[in-house]
């Protein structure tokens, strides 16, 4: 592909759509040849973003009057597989949040078609492009096997966002949804085969469907001995004591995020929050004859935290970057549903009560 502008149609102008849009509006290499939404977050996007992009209420119109080059899919996850599966069909590469879809099937489906149409696929993982929790997971890969590792994000949500998660809820619990994020970080830090999943949930609001819960818990286990948890809550009832916790321990001592503005009461609704590091504590385990800890906790000041736009950002340059230089992209792919079946098992074990086998 020539270095000319990839034309880029964005499908979904919420939260993480306009982030995408603006990252489109103002990096090189991209060009916006529409914005599609069914509502009037269209209409607000392109006027923060001066008000010169078509605005199209249906993407099937909008796919077909573009022609574009790729596609940014930033809809809710019911929408994802015949969505990807459209843009594909038109040759376009995809940009896709996560989950890729909201069956295991389904996002079978969306790779097999992007391997059939030759195109690119790139799910929005935002953490891999973080540079800090790329630390975080190196550092936890530095203490031995196995290990524990301790994550959740619980967010207290009302007005606005609670709109937003009660539309989630709608296709996907939030262990699923928030979930493939800190599954898919366990996967990295330890490179070894979940072999079973158990999880609890519990529904706590009248406000979602009778057969979804808004809290949830899940506790997985590898083949290698390590074990995980991750705890995700949303709604205007959820606690903010201890609502971020990014804690791994190993045989050698354990290390653990730090972000005491992010982790402050008031911030679990605070979407630029919940990516934020900050620093990171490094426990070392090792002894002295005298049973004294041989060398001190070490701190990490991370400098380079970008925020979330700036990850967006980072998130565009790295699809541009495997459209223009053809990068594999068959681990990054199977890696996202490889978390997500991962999710969906945990899912599974909420509603069935039983320990779900890998």
């Amino acid at each position: 592909m020539t270095p000319s502008s990839l034309r880029v149609l964005v499908v979904g102008c919420g939260n993480m759509g306009a982030s995408h849009a603006t990252a489109y509006h103002t990096l090189d290499g991209f060009e916006i040849v529409g914005l599609v939404s069914t509502g009037q977050s269209k209409h607000v996007l392109n006027e923060k973003l001066g008000g010169s992009y078509p605005l199209f209420d249906d993407y099937a119109t909008a796919l077909q009057r573009t022609q574009p080059d790729a596609v940014c899919i930033s809809t809710y996850p019911d929408t994802h597989e015949a969505y990807a599966i459209m843009a594909l069909e038109a040759g376009c590469h995809v940009f896709i949040e996560k989950p890729l879809a909201d069956t295991i099937e389904g996002a079978e489906r969306v790779v097999a078609a992007a391997q059939k149409a030759g195109k690119k696929v790139v799910v929005g993982y935002i953490l891999r492009v973080h540079p800090s929790w790329m630390r975080f997971i190196d550092e936890a890969q530095q203490l031995g096997k196995p290990l524990v590792m301790r994550m959740n994000l619980n967010q207290q949500s009302h007005g606005y966002m609670w709109t937003v998660h009660r539309n989630l809820m709608k296709s996907l619990s939030p262990i699923v949804d928030c979930g493939v994020h800190y599954i898919d970080v366990m996967c990295q830090m330890t490179r070894s085969k979940p072999v079973w999943v158990s999880a609890i949930g519990a529904r706590l609001t009248d406000d979602i469907p009778a057969d979804n819960y808004n809290y949830g818990q899940l506790q997985i286990r590898f083949d290698d001995g390590s074990v995980g948890w991750y705890e995700a809550g949303w709604g205007p009832m959820m606690s903010e004591t201890a609502f971020f916790v990014k804690d791994v321990i190993g045989p050698k001592g354990c290390v653990s995020i730090t972000a005491k503005n992010a982790g402050a009461t008031g911030q679990s609704d605070n979407v630029d929050a919940h990516t934020k590091t900050e620093s990171l504590r490094v426990h070392h385990a090792q002894l002295t004859d005298g049973d004294a800890f041989a060398q001190p906790d070490t701190w990490i000041d991370l400098t380079d935290e970008p925020d979330h736009q700036e990850l967006c950002n980072r998130e565009q340059r790295y699809f541009l970057s495997a459209v223009r230089d053809n990068l594999d992209l068959t681990d990054h792919l199977a890696d996202a549903v490889n978390s997500l079946r991962i999710a969906f098992a945990c899912d599974e074990s909420v509603k069935t009560g039983e320990v779900v086998r890998l």
